[in-house]
């Protein structure tokens, strides 16, 4: 698991990368700078992952491949991991000027291959 999240934190501008499961919010990985609160971001993206899909499901759009949350001090940048998976998240911290589409592409390639 962390070789595939040094897949995303190699890219300039990530703060940190986390598995998370998508039914109770728990870290599974993570790879985080310092000052960062891996329970929280968990937290959050698990809670924000269902609404999005208890929303999707009703608006009848189907599943969400990706998504970013975007702040003033940053990005929270979320992919679910395949289906053989099961419900992980894969998830970004970044800073303000991060490549979104280069952390997109990486998040997408681990959630493919390694969860």
């Amino acid at each position: 698991m962390s070789k595939a999240l040094d897949m995303i934190t190699r890219v300039r501008g990530v703060r940190g990368a986390m598995l998370v499961s998508a039914e109770d919010g728990l870290v599974v990985a993570e790879q985080l700078m310092e000052g960062i609160k891996g329970g929280a971001v968990a937290a959050l993206a698990a809670s924000l992952a269902g609404r999005l899909r208890r929303a999707m499901d009703a608006a009848g759009t189907g599943t969400s491949v990706f998504w970013h949350l975007q702040a003033e001090q940053g990005a929270l940048l979320v992919v679910p991991g395949s289906e053989a998976a099961g419900s992980l998240l894969v998830v970004a911290v970044t800073e303000p000027d991060v490549n979104i589409g280069l952390v997109r592409l990486e998040l997408l390639r681990v959630a493919e291959t390694a969860v």
